[in-house]
């Protein structure tokens, strides 16, 4: 796999964040891992973040990705659990960013259409489509299959982007 991308793909949460590393080389994909990590709820949040932090930073370590993608969130009802997720995300979009990754952000809608074709697809559709798309894997609960799907989004979002910019420089553009 000499143009093989490995990306980390990151389903934000303060309670559990998914992840999951995959490998892209143009259309092909292979699972390399998945998981969540998890918080301690009775915890400060301030540790909670810290776990956040040590978590991702530590499947970085292990899994050694090229690039990043995350999933974007969007506000709940409860104002409070919106603040809350704020900064789990701003824990996820930093850790990988202090690794020297470069980060890329996909709406929940937009992971959706490029997996299942439907942008309002439920989880169930989108866990198929991931063991569709790399058969054997098994994602350790559903955020980790959105993980895998956030990654899986960005290897077809900048494959199609890298596609498009070798055509315009051909074109002297």
């Amino acid at each position: 796999m000499a143009g093989a991308r490995r990306i980390l793909g990151l389903d934000p949460g303060l309670q559990r964040t998914g992840w999951g590393v995959i490998v892209a080389d143009g259309n092909r994909l292979k699972h390399i891992g998945n998981g969540v990590i998890q918080t301690d709820p009775k915890a400060a949040m301030a540790f909670r973040l810290n776990q956040l932090y040590e978590g991702i930073a530590a499947v970085i370590a292990e899994y050694q990705p090229g690039e990043a993608a995350v999933e974007e969130t969007f506000l709940n009802r409860n104002p409070g659990t919106t603040l809350k997720l704020g900064h789990a995300r701003g824990v996820v979009l930093l850790t990988p960013a202090r690794s020297g990754l470069a980060v890329a952000e996909y709406s929940a809608k937009v992971v959706k259409k490029s997996l299942v074709g439907y942008g309002s697809a439920n989880k169930n559709q989108v866990e198929v489509m991931v063991r569709r798309l790399m058969p054997g894997v098994e994602p350790a609960n559903d955020d980790a299959a959105d993980a895998l799907a956030v990654a899986i989004c960005h290897a077809h979002a900048s494959q199609t982007t890298d596609a498009w910019g070798a055509a315009l420089a051909k074109a002297g553009r």
